[in-house]
């Protein structure tokens, strides 16, 4: 990767919009009683993130997790039972429900919710077609300008094998259409492994239906950059920027996991880059769904590549990513639930959010096996809210609580999390607290924040 400059320590995101009003502040004298949809580590930060809201009354979850019910009162309700989660809405009689996972929100979570008169945070069924749909949101770029990777979309196998046996320049990328927890994509080296993705994809449906159409497109080279951004539908709001860690091993090495660790913010991003991505890709976005009657409130999420010929879209997300929430909400001054009322009331324009000048880090610890197959049931050893170390925190991904201890319940076990007044304090201390917990079997990579130093 080029060298990167300095940042103005750091880069203080502004939101964008045709006619935006700034300083007006959202007061609401009531508490505000919210019931959070998941049970992963981007829940539990963003519960955390409600929680130092003065605002905030009851908090509950479901299902929630192991670490989650120490901050939130959870329920055994699925993350994709609208019917239930609607529900136990109304049973709680919530104020608002926050949908975070990308699953519901495809499903129509939302739109379930406000039928029943029920506030909710997040994109309804038709826009959050834009991360469900990855052709969708490719064939929307094409449309109105917005810089991506050129590609080519298939639904019939031995097209694609076609195509894949007159490409030319690899790598090459190949993307199953539809949701895949954030494993969809492989990145092909040879035509060989182009021509195994696209059977696996295809004729084995190693991602069930959302293989069944495919995405292949031109491999991107440059640095990666996440950045959120809240949005109302009219007002687009960039949250600080972060780098997300997707293989798996050091050196970043091996396959695309969830996520193994990110830091923020991201060294790569610069203000000149945020102006850019404001003018070409952020505001154009928001304009674009807004023109195809698919307005987006909520959390938008901007994959990046910063390439030689400037900042292009590698994929959008509907919510809050995992783990990038890990490292950004903790840096969020404005509150939180400020935040959530003027999205869904359409009034984002009227607040000036503000974000702390710390830098943050977050390192996933894993179970053995990870990305495949791993172990669960596996107790968990030296873990505290703060990690041991002051400055760190851990948000829970995949645990459960049993007899008053923590047992590992998914691939992605831990988000160790810490803040510093530089990115290196930072990583730092996370990777002190990492050295506190141990279980069997556990994985983690030992280069978050650093891998991009050695490319």
């Amino acid at each position: 990767m080029p060298a990167t400059r300095q940042v103005s320590q750091w880069y203080s995101p502004v939101c964008a919009t045709s006619s935006t009003k700034r300083g007006v502040d959202v007061q609401m004298s009531n508490k505000t009683d919210i019931l959070v949809v998941g049970g992963g580590g981007r829940e539990h930060a963003i519960i955390r993130a409600l929680k130092r809201s003065p605002r905030l009354g009851k908090i509950y979850c479901a299902p929630g997790n192991g670490g989650i019910s120490a901050d939130a009162q959870c329920f055994p309700v699925g993350a994709t039972d609208i019917e239930g989660m609607t529900e136990l809405a109304k049973k709680l009689a919530v104020d608002c429900v926050f949908v975070a996972p990308d699953d519901p929100l495809a499903l129509g979570m939302v739109d379930a919710l406000n039928a029943c008169g029920i506030r909710a945070f997040g994109p309804n069924k038709d826009a959050a077609i834009i991360e469900s749909s990855k052709a969708f949101s490719k064939d929307l770029m094409k449309k109105y300008g917005i810089p991506t990777a050129a590609y080519e979309l298939f639904t019939d196998m031995q097209e694609a094998l076609r195509y894949i046996a007159a490409y030319e320049k690899f790598p090459v990328v190949v993307k199953a259409d539809g949701l895949a927890l954030g494993k969809g994509v492989i990145i092909a080296q040879t035509r060989e492994e182009a021509e195994e993705a696209v059977r696996s994809m295809m004729e084995d449906h190693v991602f069930g239906k959302s293989g069944e159409r495919i995405v292949i497109e031109q491999f991107l080279t440059g640095p990666e950059v996440s950045v959120l951004a809240f949005t109302d539908g009219e007002t687009v709001c960039p949250m600080v920027s972060s780098m997300d860690h997707k293989a798996v091993y050091d050196g970043n090495k091996g396959p695309n996991t969830g996520g193994m660790g990110t830091i923020s913010p991201n060294p790569f991003y610069t203000d000149e880059i945020a102006q850019q991505c404001m003018e070409e890709i952020f505001l154009p976005t928001i304009k674009a769904m807004k023109a195809e009657n698919r307005p987006f409130k909520g959390c938008l999420y901007f994959g990046l590549m910063l390439t030689p010929d400037g900042p292009k879209v590698i994929e959008y997300n509907c919510r809050f990513g995992d783990p990038e929430t890990q490292v950004v909400l903790p840096r969020l001054k404005t509150d939180f639930i400020d935040i959530i009322d003027a999205i869904i009331d359409g009034k984002l324009g009227e607040l000036e959010l503000q974000w702390s000048d710390d830098a943050c880090a977050c390192v996933v610890m894993a179970s053995g096996g990870y990305p495949g197959s791993y172990c669960k049931g596996i107790e968990i050893n030296g873990l505290d809210e703060n990690g041991q170390v002051e400055g760190a925190y851990v948000f829970h991904a995949g645990t459960r609580l049993e007899d008053g201890k923590y047992l590992t319940n998914g691939g992605r076990v831990l988000g160790v999390t810490a803040s510093g007044a530089t990115l290196d304090e930072a990583i730092d201390t996370a990777y002190e607290a990492v050295k506190r917990i141990t279980f069997n079997g556990e994985q983690h990579r030992s280069d978050i924040g650093r891998a991009w130093k050695r490319d």
